[in-house]
């Protein structure tokens, strides 16, 4: 999943309004509607409301991923001193407001709730303090995370944007200029960090010198934010047809795209000479605490970045025992080494076309439907669509990403497959992708929840990145239930993904808490997994630019895998994995430890054995 920076650090729960208010306005004071409204559970029920809508307000941009287009027409302040002092308090007002509440006068699933919301705005308030804030902000753009990452897909009609109506195009143009506005704070931001001596490393701002030189390559008519006037939807008059096609030019051509060149003639005059040749956050000024947050933030626990990379030398290790299995399974003679090589280059592992790519995963996808009910009770309303990495990001991105739809289905989710440097990429894998973005990876996790109107909006679109990313790979290792993996180069394609995952732990913290350069750490993925550099390079420099985040699919996983593994023997034959799935699904997206007393719970309403 692909989300801005400050959209996913700006979180969803914020700003209460007075719950008296609210209760004026929906009965009088004496009725027993009014008396209802005074209870725990209504209290709580609204803050998350007020808090969301306060939200909303102050991230315009959200709202348009959800399908709410009140605020469409606004880009949003992301990166101003009063947009931070607003989302800090913010934070702080929702758990004053928490706190005044009764958690014990709540029910199971409002307890929940109360949890996760209050981990969630404890974490982000925790981030606000001054020398987080001082590492980050300077820092606003990397080739993972920036407003030039998403934002020119989001207005190019083929996003979470709509361009179906007047409305929604005059709100495209008015976001143009937010953007524009957007960019140069982000310079100012650039040249603070400057000063204070906290930069992003050279290969980071190369990245992004690359990503600039592709969105503004063939001038503003090959620009895509171009593409909503291309072609216009009939409900559009002729005459108003002209009027934004002659707007959305001038806009791309005086204001856009000198907004680009100049962040792009910034970074590369200006910012590149002294960025820093580090790559670890811990060689830079306040770095070692920011990852320490930052590990806390992504994998929801307290563990330390030993205990996460000596897991992650286990789990290459065991990992690497089953591919020695497939090696000798397909008859290979050789090492491992040698197998990995032979994946690599073989001819008949290429695909031979974008578009044979792309089937292959459609191929996948149909035959998943036919046995993913027999272990899920609920299924998605929303639909799923195939879509290769649009072209200016393919060379940093990474080797598949999903994109949410729209709750009431009117927009589908959207897995993207990367087929940049084609030759390089391999057919084994292709299962376990399509398993972890698509069916019953992401989409799955992500169409259930916001589906789910019972649910608060926080817990509907909100998340962290363990549990998100935990159930994808987890949903990976249910491809023998599935009818998946039966050829054994599928089956090392699992392992790879997994030992990709598995890699992570050790190259992430071994670059942010162990000195690792960008090369030992490529070498290292390249020696145990049957990568090709290319996405070996652009995975370790992935770690790089957002330290972290790529902990949190194992931990995630290797949690959510225990917890099964504990109520199949807690509940022997009363154990039903659809039930089972259920509960994992239904309410969102939690902290482990959350999950983990939910799971507990329900093993002791089943009569499981403790």
């Amino acid at each position: 999943m692909r989300r801005s920076l400050y959209l996913a650090a700006a979180s969803l729960a914020l700003l209460s309004a007075p719950i008296a208010a609210m209760a004026q306005t929906a009965a009088p004071a004496s009725s027993p509607a009014a008396a209802a409204a005074e209870t725990p559970a209504a209290r709580l029920r609204a803050l998350f409301v007020a808090s969301d809508e306060a939200s909303l307000k102050r991230n315009p941009l959200q709202g348009l991923f959800r399908g709410d287009l009140r605020y469409a027409g606004q880009f949003g302040d992301y990166l101003s001193d009063a947009y931070l002092a607003a989302e800090q308090k913010a934070a702080a007002d929702d758990l004053a407001a928490l706190a005044a509440i009764d958690r014990d006068a709540l029910d199971d699933n409002d307890r929940i709730s109360y949890d996760v919301f209050r981990w969630q705005r404890t974490t982000d308030l925790a981030g606000f303090k001054p020398e987080l804030v001082a590492a980050t902000i300077v820092r606003p753009i990397d080739h993972f995370f920036g407003f030039h990452t998403y934002f020119p897909e989001l207005n190019s009609g083929e996003s979470a944007a709509p361009f179906k109506t007047l409305k929604d195009y005059n709100d495209g143009l008015s976001r143009l200029d937010g953007f524009v506005v957007a960019i140069d704070a982000a310079i100012a931001r650039f040249r603070q960090g400057m000063k204070s001596g906290v930069v992003q490393p050279k290969l980071v701002v190369n990245n992004v010198i690359d990503q600039l030189n592709n969105l503004t390559a063939g001038g503003p008519a090959a620009s895509i934010m171009m593409k909503p006037v291309a072609k216009f939807p009939d409900t559009i008059p002729a005459g108003e047809q002209q009027r934004l096609k002659a707007a959305y030019t001038a806009a791309i051509t005086d204001k856009v795209n000198p907004a680009l060149l100049r962040l792009r003639d910034f970074l590369k005059n200006e910012y590149l000479p002294v960025a820093r040749d580090s790559v670890g956050l811990s060689a830079m000024p306040g770095g070692a605490e920011l990852y320490r947050y930052n590990i806390r933030a992504t994998t929801t626990t307290d563990m330390t970045a030993d205990e996460i990379h000596n897991i992650g030398l286990s789990e290459v290790d065991r990992i690497t025992k089953g591919m020695e299995a497939v090696k000798t399974q397909v008859g290979f003679k050789g090492d491992l080494k040698a197998f990995f090589e032979y994946i690599r280059t073989d001819a008949k592992f290429k695909f031979a076309t974008k578009e044979a790519m792309r089937d292959a995963f459609y191929d996948v996808g149909k035959r998943v439907d036919l046995t993913v009910g027999t272990l899920f009770s609920t299924l998605p309303k929303g639909k799923l669509e195939i879509r290769p990495v649009p072209a200016y990001r393919e060379k940093t991105d990474a080797g598949g990403s999903y994109q949410q739809g729209t709750p009431d289905g009117s927009r589908p989710g959207v897995f993207y497959f990367n087929s940049y440097d084609l030759p390089s990429r391999t057919t084994p894998g292709t299962e376990t992708l399509f398993l972890h973005e698509g069916v019953p990876g992401h989409h799955f996790q992500i169409s259930l929840a916001q589906e789910n109107d019972k649910l608060p909006p926080f817990q509907r679109f909100g998340g962290n990145t363990a549990f998100v990313e935990g159930w994808a790979l987890y949903a990976e290792s249910l491809g023998p239930e599935l009818g998946m993996l039966k050829d054994p180069y599928q089956l090392q394609g699992r392992y790879d993904d997994e030992m990709l995952r598995a890699m992570r732990l050790v190259v992430d913290t071994g670059i942010h808490s162990k000195n690792w350069t960008r090369d030992q750490a490529i070498e290292y993925m390249l020696a145990h997994s049957a990568m090709g550099r290319t996405d070996a390079t652009a995975e370790v420099e992935r770690y790089i630019a957002i330290p972290s985040q790529a902990l949190a699919y194992k931990i995630g996983e290797l949690t959510i895998r225990r917890l099964r593994t504990k109520a199949e023997k807690a509940l022997g034959p009363k154990f039903d994995v659809r039930d089972f799935h259920a509960q994992v699904l239904m309410t969102g997206a939690l902290p482990m430890a959350v999950l983990e007393q939910k799971i507990d719970a329900w093993i002791a309403a089943r009569g499981g054995r403790g």
